[in-house]
């Protein structure tokens, strides 16, 4: 179980953060949000990168800096941005990040190659990263998140740079991992998520501004219309008029994060 207990993270006199706090079981979570919401930034002290101004991140009800080694040996992160090292092969980087998880040199051959085989780049694998696309460079960021089979496992926009062959592949191997880890998307691809997410985390300016299952949450805000609305069909004409032919989970988003959060029609 993973615990955020009133996250609060300040920069200055900005406020990116604004005391934060879920509790989240094993299952797939997305978590939506306009740019400077504050998603990277909680992922960020999430994975220890970086400490909140105020409140605490519980694993298994321990605070993650008293567990130090033990919290990063169970963590799986794939970071948004690509702070790679060009000189390196894709071989060598995994290598690298396999000997930073503590995992046996015995063991790190047949688990580097699981891991390449799961964001399709065996065949790149003796290539250097400085001559990978932006999308291969993100697929082994994941690749390095899924070294030794964390029980925690962020992705911070792992979709991005992907042509859509490679987005939906990706999106069906995190459903694959589904079970009894916990996994924390972060995405502005609505379709990646809505799928194969356990709930939706919808967070703005900071603060969480609800959460709830895909289906809920369509139900709670995919039509908002009050008794302007046409309640027989949804509202749906009026949604068409807005959104054209949106619906679902990336209805919701538009009208939460939208530029006008009015009555449709």
């Amino acid at each position: 179980m993973l615990e955020l207990c009133g996250i609060t993270k300040r920069y200055g006199d900005k406020l990116a953060l604004d005391q934060v706090s879920l509790t989240l079981d094993a299952g797939i979570y997305g978590m939506l949000g306009p740019n400077g919401a504050g998603k990277s930034t909680l992922m960020n002290i999430i994975t220890g990168n970086r400490r909140p101004t105020q409140g605490q991140v519980k694993w298994e009800g321990r605070e993650i800096g008293a567990l130090g080694a033990a919290y990063r040996s169970l963590l799986g992160y794939a970071p948004q941005q690509q702070g790679l090292y060009d000189g390196f092969t894709g071989q060598r980087f995994l290598s690298y990040m396999a000997a930073l998880k503590g995992i046996p040199r015995k063991a790190q051959g047949a688990e580097i190659e699981r891991v390449l085989g799961y964001v399709n780049l065996k065949e790149a694998a003796r290539r250097f990263l400085g001559s990978y696309s932006g999308g291969m460079k993100q697929r082994i960021l994941i690749a390095q998140a899924m070294l030794g089979n964390p029980r925690l496992l962020v992705l911070d926009e792992p979709t991005a740079g992907l042509d859509p062959r490679e987005r939906v592949r990706i999106r069906e191997r995190i459903e694959s991992l589904a079970g009894e880890r916990i996994i924390l998307v972060s995405t502005h691809v609505v379709s990646d998520i809505e799928p194969i997410a356990k709930e939706i985390i919808l967070i703005k300016a900071g603060r969480i501004l609800d959460r709830g299952t895909v289906e809920g949450l369509c139900e709670k805000y995919g039509c908002g219309c009050g008794d302007a609305c046409d309640k027989e069909d949804g509202g749906a004409q009026g949604a068409r008029g807005k959104y054209g032919s949106l619906g679902g989970l990336e209805e919701v988003y538009m009208r939460l994060f939208g530029e006008e959060e009015r009555c449709f029609g």
